[in-house]
């Protein structure tokens, strides 16, 4: 996965992100801290360009966080659906690539979606594909209100 990330005051991230995660993982735990990760992407039309914002935020328990950005652009027009399902993707993809490295320092993984369970909004007819695919990949599943990476984070840098 050779993308680039940066931190959310700009800094780029000069290793590869796998490494640059274990890093981290070191690091915080060396300090004591526990630590969660939750990957979140979410996306904005501009004009005729989708703007994509994927985000991998560390949660230190009772002691708050940080993220890592990496942002895409795509001139390829979407549906809706076929929008959430490709934020969906980027997240998985990005959670696939640290998994091994999550697990084999024993921290926690959630993949967040930024759908509404609600089905009154228009996210919601993605709702059971994203599910289903985010699920059937292993990984934790968090949608609105819960999916504050998505929903929240990526969605302040995208």
């Amino acid at each position: 996965m050779e993308m680039e990330w940066r931190r959310l005051n700009g800094q780029r991230i000069e290793l590869p992100i796998k490494d640059a995660v274990e890093r981290t993982i070191i690091e915080e735990t060396s300090l004591g801290n526990r630590l969660k990760v939750c990957i979140g992407t979410d996306s904005q039309v501009r004009g005729d360009e989708i703007h994509f914002a994927s985000v991998i935020v560390f949660l230190r328990e009772r002691k708050g966080g940080f993220m890592f950005v990496h942002q895409e652009l795509s001139k390829k027009p979407m549906s809706l659906r076929e929008r959430m399902i490709t934020e969906v993707g980027k997240s998985v993809e990005v959670a696939y690539a640290l998994c091994d490295i999550l697990d084999k320092h024993n921290v926690e993984l959630e993949v967040h979606a930024d759908i509404n369970t609600d089905p009154y909004f228009q996210s919601n007819v993605a709702l059971r594909e994203a599910m289903g695919y985010i699920l059937g990949m292993g990984f934790v599943f968090k949608a609105k209100p819960d999916a504050f990476a998505s929903s929240n984070c990526a969605d302040k840098v995208v």
